[in-house]
């Protein structure tokens, strides 16, 4: 809990909300169990399609389409031409639409408090930034003059798959949809990792060191989903805003920001960085001084505790949604799985 005091004409005002952090943390850890039970209910899944159905059958859980964005957004787009919801991978249409409101209402939001990568991430940033301090007694920056041009590249990555779907017919999108290798994508990625190459282990080893070295490497330079989700966060209506005539010039704010946005210095934090992960909002010691609230702030004060339950409310009403309307497991038979299984290793990306 942070303490602050900020004088002001006959009192002094002392923060003494309780930080959402934990609460935070709570959710990232929700969302951390999540993925693992999905891991593990997925794994014997496939053990199951290896076998060609002789071991037992385990149901493959529809969460693991939460980890197959590109074939999310073919769908998305597929339903938005056709007003269909694509039978192979319902859940991740639904899924990657709940991530895309979570983060239009709150920015960013999924990268720090939904992601499980996001949350690795975070921590190995931490970790990195205690070993920087105690050796050289600063955190590493990079310039502004290099910053600039590494951050564009994730935007590059995802014009590329943007272009590359918004091209495509309805026609071309539904055999997409429905070729063997997008049946299968979950699997073929959970081999990616399962049997991952030395040249695989190489490239996460080096991103893994890079995150040492510079918070948020892979999120802030590279991943095409934080810049899909970053041009959502500049339109979100909901901002974190600085009250100059409270602001004690601390710089706390600026220090405590995991996405080095210099909050100390601006009204209202536009960015595409911004995670809403309200540490900037937490470390402020003069109460209401560094706020979340809409762009046009109501006479009621907003209270911060609310983004836990927004933003776990709207993840899951969509999700509920396509659970309670029946589009939430796929319509691939079992026997639909062991003839391609046969097959596996012939399959490559293509429409057929």
């Amino acid at each position: 809990m942070f303490y602050g005091i900020n004088y002001m004409p006959g009192k002094i005002i002392k923060n003494k909300e309780k930080p959402v952090q934990s609460h935070r943390f709570a959710v990232q850890i929700l969302f951390v169990i999540f993925t693992v039970w999905i891991g593990i209910q997925f794994h014997f899944f496939v053990k199951w399609f290896e076998s060609g159905g002789t071991a037992g059958f385990v149901e493959r859980p529809p969460g693991v389409e939460a980890f197959l964005p590109i074939s999310s957004l073919m769908s998305l787009y597929y339903f938005i031409q056709t007003g269909e919801i694509h039978h192979v991978h319902p859940a991740g249409l639904f899924i990657f639409v709940a991530i895309i409101s979570v983060s239009f209402i709150f920015g960013k939001s999924f990268c720090s408090w939904i992601c499980p990568v996001g949350f690795i991430s975070e921590y190995i940033g931490e970790f990195g930034e205690k070993i920087q301090k105690k050796f050289l007694g600063k955190k590493l920056t990079i310039p502004k003059l290099l910053d600039y041009p590494l951050r564009s590249l994730k935007y590059l990555i995802l014009g590329f798959f943007a272009y590359s779907i918004f091209t495509m017919t309805a026609a071309e999108l539904n055999r997409f949809l429905n070729s063997s290798y997008n049946i299968v994508a979950d699997i073929k990625l959970y081999y990616f990792f399962a049997h991952i190459t030395k040249f695989s282990l190489t490239v996460i080893l080096v991103l893994f060191v890079l995150s040492i070295l510079i918070r948020n490497f892979w999120c802030r330079y590279l991943c095409p989903y934080g810049a899909l989700l970053g041009i959502f966060s500049l339109i979100s209506p909901f901002k974190i805003k600085r009250k100059e005539e409270t602001c004690i010039d601390c710089g706390l704010c600026a220090e405590a920001c995991p996405s080095g946005i210099k909050v100390d210095k601006v009204k209202t934090v536009i960015s595409d960085e911004c995670t809403s992960c309200m540490q900037c909002v937490d470390v402020c010691p003069v109460a209401d001084t560094l706020v979340i609230e809409p762009l046009i702030p109501k006479k009621k004060k907003f209270d911060k505790k609310l983004v836990t339950y927004l933003i776990l409310g709207i993840y899951f009403f969509i999700t509920s949604v396509a659970y309670l309307s029946g589009y939430w497991q796929n319509d691939i038979s079992p026997d639909i799985y062991l003839q391609l299984s046969k097959k596996l290793d012939s399959i490559e990306h293509s429409t057929e």
